[in-house]
Parts: structure tokens; sequence; C-alpha cells
């Protein structure tokens, strides 16, 4: 059995999706179970509907609802034809209509809830698995649509809920195992999933189909699970960033999880826990060239000083000096308790005797945290900072590769280093608008004479 997750370019018109529907018969004698996200850019265009409404401007969130449905029902008059098409259009409209009724209530009440937005965000992916479940039974696929709520059960942390692993595991083999023994293909939506006891409609946060993919195959006990999105797998670098950026075709499961973290687009940060947990092979393969090679992520990848570059800007810098850090006991502990208070999560850190200098992604919370902050010492806070990372398995072995890095950036400000516990990732702080070019002098320092891998 194999987990097959579809981002939103892989379903994003008719076009796509017959691709989809033709990848999965390809592989039905190995029990698929499919996973999608919402077509491509709709989250977005939700968010935003939600957020006019609740600003009072109704009009604007109802034209976004009705272009939406548009989109919607074109697609599937052109995937479908008669009765189907008509009852699938049916189906996909009464959700248009709770979407319309949601955004009148919200210019009523004048406050968008991270509960009510919730509720409109996962509507992407449930009109997308009911559109693919119907597509999939048109080209001869015994397609089963799963509601993703029934089994992708989590706490009630609104916009960034915790996925509850037991929950998820019984629901899994209760709900989903049966269609499989059947024959059955089941197909459910990514991202989504319902409080537990509650069963109040969460989300796992932006990126978390690859996600609910990557649990659902754990709890599954899968023998692979599939990333198929529009790139040919993961890169040596960004290829938006970095011209000649080449095919990683094996890549260690603590150096893809790595490059997720540190701004590689292709995997949500997430995705490679709960298959490393199980030892479960992860593939990243192109929708729109089924036949290529892919990216395999296992724990048998070739050791090399250098696998990717990656780098993202929008990173806030925060240190804390206090010489009350000399000598005493959790101190640090203390810190880090701050940032667990405010739900901010850290991504590089490097301390000194008297002080700590850590980065942050989300900014949301930083006018609490600062005055929490300077409760314990002198805060500065530094924006618009990026990090560019250097991950390698073999990084570490020996300083050769780390003093290559160093010379390569060479006389761009760097703000912060900081080489991670495992010694597969040295990351370097930078002005954010120096990521790009350090991306780039970085990758023809370690690959401009490498043949791809």
């Amino acid at each position: 059995m194999i987990v097959c997750k579809f981002g939103g370019t892989s379903v994003g018109d008719a076009e796509a999706i017959a691709r989809t529907a033709s990848i999965i018969a390809g592989r039905r004698d190995r029990q698929p179970v499919v996973v999608v996200s919402a077509l491509g850019g709709t989250t977005n265009q939700l968010l935003q509907i939600a957020e006019q409404a609740a600003k009072g401007q109704l009009i604007g969130a109802l034209r976004a609802v009705e272009g939406l449905r548009d989109r919607h029902l074109t697609q599937t008059q052109k995937l479908l034809d008669g009765p189907e098409a008509d009852e699938v259009c049916n189906e996909l409209s009464a959700m248009f209509d709770e979407l319309a009724a949601l955004a009148e209530a919200l210019r009523t009440l004048g406050d968008l809830t991270l509960r009510s937005l919730d509720t409109i965000a996962s509507l992407g992916e449930q009109l997308s698995s009911v559109l693919v479940v119907a597509a999939f039974r048109k080209h001869g696929l015994p397609a089963e649509h799963v509601d993703a709520r029934d089994v992708m059960i989590t706490d009630a942390n609104f916009t960034r809920a915790e996925p509850q692993i037991d929950a998820i595991g019984e629901a899994a083999q209760r709900i989903v195992m049966p269609l499989l023994r059947a024959g059955r293909i089941p197909v459910m939506g990514g991202f989504i999933g319902s409080s537990q006891g509650g069963g109040i409609t969460t989300t796992l946060g932006r990126g978390g189909s690859d996600y609910s993919a990557s649990l659902v195959g754990a709890a599954l006990q899968a023998e692979a699970i599939e990333i198929w999105t529009d790139v040919d797998g993961m890169l040596t670098a960004d290829p938006r960033v970095v011209t000649g950026a080449q095919l990683i075709e094996r890549i260690g499961f603590e150096e893809a999880s790595e490059l997720a973290s540190f701004g590689a687009k292709v995997l949500h940060p997430n995705t490679i826990a709960p298959a490393v947990m199980r030892g479960i092979p992860v593939w990243v393969l192109n929708s729109a060239k089924p036949h290529g090679t892919g990216t395999l992520i296992t724990f048998d990848a070739p050791r090399r000083s250098v696998t990717a570059i990656a780098g993202k800007s929008g990173v806030t810098l925060i240190k804390v000096r206090s010489p009350r850090m000399l000598l005493t006991e959790g101190f640090l502990r203390t810190l880090f308790d701050v940032f667990a208070r405010h739900q901010t999560s850290v991504d590089v850190v490097a301390t000194s005797e008297v002080s700590v200098s850590v980065t942050i992604d989300d900014a949301t919370s930083l006018e609490a945290l600062a005055v929490d902050l300077r409760q314990l010492g002198d805060v500065t806070i530094e924006r618009n900072r990026g990090i560019v990372s250097i991950v390698g398995s073999g990084l570490s072995d020996g300083g050769t590769a780390m003093a290559k890095a160093l010379g390569a950036i060479g006389e761009l400000r760097v703000h912060m280093l900081s080489l991670s516990s495992s010694g597969i990732n040295l990351t370097v702080v930078v002005d954010g608008e120096q990521v790009p070019p350090a991306m780039r002098r970085l990758h023809d320092a370690f690959f401009a004479t490498r043949s791809a891998r």
C-alpha cells in the first residue's frame, strides 16, 4: 500500500486532474491512498474572502466567492459530462453557498476568529477531493471519498492544529483500511482535520497536505509515500534563484528535513517526521513528468560534504544580552519558555556567555514577545534578515567544506553563524536582500563543476 499526495498544481485544472488519474491508474496494484490539496491558489483566495468579509467588504468577498465557484464548475464540466457533471456541480455549488453564508456572517460579526478561519480555509480541500473522486470514477477508477476530518484527528489549536497520532491511527485502520481491502481507492483532502472530542474543523497550517499524507502513511504502515508536485524532485537549490540547480536522486531523511525547514519549498517541514518514525521512504515526483526519476528520501543515502543549498528571507533576528546569564543555571530554559508562551518557533540559535541570538519566521507576536524578553535582559530586534543553509551529511567531516562555504560568502555581511548539533547544517544569517546572491555564490562553489546526482 502506498500514499500518493498531489499538490495544488497537480490538481489545478481539468488537464492536471486527468494526469493525476492516469498516474493512479498505473499504481492500482499497489493499493494507493490519495491525498489532495486544494486547486492551486484556492486557499489564498479563501483566506482573502474571510478577511474581506470580516472587514465589512461583503461585495468584494461575494464576488470572489463567485469567481471561485465559476472556476471549480468550469473544471468540473471539462472533466465530466451529462448527469455526472450536473450532480457534482450541484454538490460543489452547495459548498459555495455555504461559503457565501459564512462571508455574510463574518460581515455581521466583524470579527474573524481562528476557528472561523479554519472553517473557511478547509473548503478548498473539501471541494478538490469531491471533484477528484468524480474524475477518477470517470476514468474507470474505483475511487471512494473519505472526509479527512473523520481521519485526521487533532487538538483544537486552530490554524496550526497538532495531530493526535493514536487517534489518527485508530481512525485510519477503521475507515481507510476496509476500503483498501475491498479494492477501492480512498481519496481525501490534505491540510484539514477535526478536533478530538468536539469534531470541529481544524487545519494543520499552510503546507499541511504533505504532513497529512505522511501521517496517513505512518498510520497505515505504507510501503512508500509519494509527494507529487510541479518540480522534478528535490534540487541542489531553488531553481528560481539559482540557474543550473541539479536534481538530487537520493537524499537522507535528516538532510531533507533540514532543507525543508530552512527554505526548500518542495516539502512541508513536518512531512518527514512521521515517515522517519516508521522508516517509510518518501518520493518527490513531478506530476507533469510522471516517468521522471524524482528524489528518494531514505535512510540509505550517499554521504556528501554538501548536498544542497537552501535560503529564505523575511526572517527576524532577536538578540538578548544579560549579565545574569553568566554562571546562572536555568537561564536558557526561562528564555525559551517565553517563546513557548507566545507560540513562536525558533529556527537558529547561537549563544555566548552573556547573550543569546535566535531567528524566528513568524513575527506575529513579536511586540508581546519583546516585552517579556526585556524582563530578562537587553533586547535587540533586527528585521529583514535572511537565512542561507548549507546542508550535507558529511559537512563536518573535517573543516574543508565549511571553510569553502565561508570563503564563497566573501564580503557579504554575516550577522550570525550556527552549526547544527548533528553537524549537517551550517546556517548563515545575512541581510534579507543578500539571500539570493549568497545562494548563487555557494552553489557555484560546490556544484558548478559537479554533474547532477
